[in-house]
């Protein structure tokens, strides 16, 4: 019960905070280029960097250069940057290095990210290959800036979610009306009413054999996502470790998998991506970190009509 008045009060304060922008009372800035964002509404799990990532290898498929914009959540730096794919997960977060190292194409990390955009922008002034548009990750909730195309990823939990401080949902599902589209699993999607959806499907793609007994873990705001696609792909880790979201592995966390690892007899490491550029230098071997791959169904189809939406010329 006493969650309520706190689940009340917080849904009154994303309610106002949205009727300034919907009325104009508070300032939107907008950027010279396009921006397609790519949000949700609830915290953690739904997916954004790998459809980032799924969106930004067609883009690179079709020629049509980009950068990205993040907030670079979890960093220990402050201001805007520009990502080194070569430097410390530590400097810009986990997120945003991975797409850099695995995209190809400029990311900048700023808490504002209409001052991200703008240092995008001049880099791109003065690069062989400009951007033609920027991809805003996790870019919903920040309406301050002006975004040509709307993209919300939705998760089974979302509907059946509460608000924050309590619950998971940053928003309101009602605050889908704001999005261009909707992408949700096909089973999920068939429960939306709202006609652009887009149905999606998630997959692990090995980049090489796994361990025959490996010790699976990963930093994520919901591990057995983690753990059910490594079965859904018939593999059964000897054991399973869950640190917190965006975790920063220090040596103790090294020497605890180790152990874990000896204690169950494994003979390699599992973990994901996001956690896999946070242990640059570290001696967990034989590691491998699976793919997380977003579909997208009739995927040229949703991203050429998101682009002659979007103004990308």
């Amino acid at each position: 019960m006493i969650a309520d008045p706190f689940t009340w009060l917080f849904a009154q304060v994303v309610r106002i905070r949205n009727a300034r922008y919907d009325r104009e009372r508070a300032p939107i800035y907008r950027l010279r280029l396009p921006v397609i964002s790519v949000g949700n509404i609830s915290v953690g799990g739904s997916g954004k960097t790998p459809f980032v990532q799924s969106l930004g290898r067609w883009l690179n498929a079709q020629d049509i250069a980009f950068d990205i914009l993040s907030r670079g959540y979890g960093r220990n730096s402050r201001g805007v940057l520009q990502v080194d794919p070569a430097g410390p997960a530590g400097l810009y977060g986990d997120e945003p290095l991975l797409l850099a190292r695995t995209l190809k194409a400029p990311v900048f990390v700023g808490e504002d990210r209409y001052a991200a955009g703008l240092a995008a922008e001049k880099f791109a002034a003065r690069s062989s290959r400009p951007a033609r548009l920027h991809i805003l990750d996790d870019g919903f909730q920040h309406r301050r800036l002006h975004r040509d195309f709307d993209i919300v990823l939705l998760a089974h939990a979302d509907l059946r979610g509460s608000l924050l401080p309590f619950g998971r949902l940053r928003e309101p599902l009602s605050a889908l009306a704001r999005a261009h589209a909707v992408a949700a699993p096909e089973d999920l999607a068939a429960l939306l009413s709202k006609p652009n959806i887009w149905h999606i499907r998630r997959r692990l793609l090995l980049p090489q054999p796994a361990p025959t007994r490996p010790l699976a873990f990963c930093g994520l705001a919901h591990p057995r996502q983690f753990w059910q696609s490594l079965a859904d792909i018939g593999i059964y880790p000897v054991a399973t470790y869950a640190f917190g979201d965006h975790h920063c592995y220090k040596s103790q966390d090294i020497a605890l998998l180790q152990r874990l690892a000896r204690q169950h007899e494994a003979n390699g490491f599992l973990t994901t991506e996001k956690d896999l550029v946070k242990l640059d230098g570290t001696r967990l071997t034989p590691i491998i970190a699976p793919a997380l791959v977003i579909e997208v169904e009739n995927a040229n189809t949703r991203f050429q009509s998101m682009l002659e939406t979007a103004g990308v010329r």
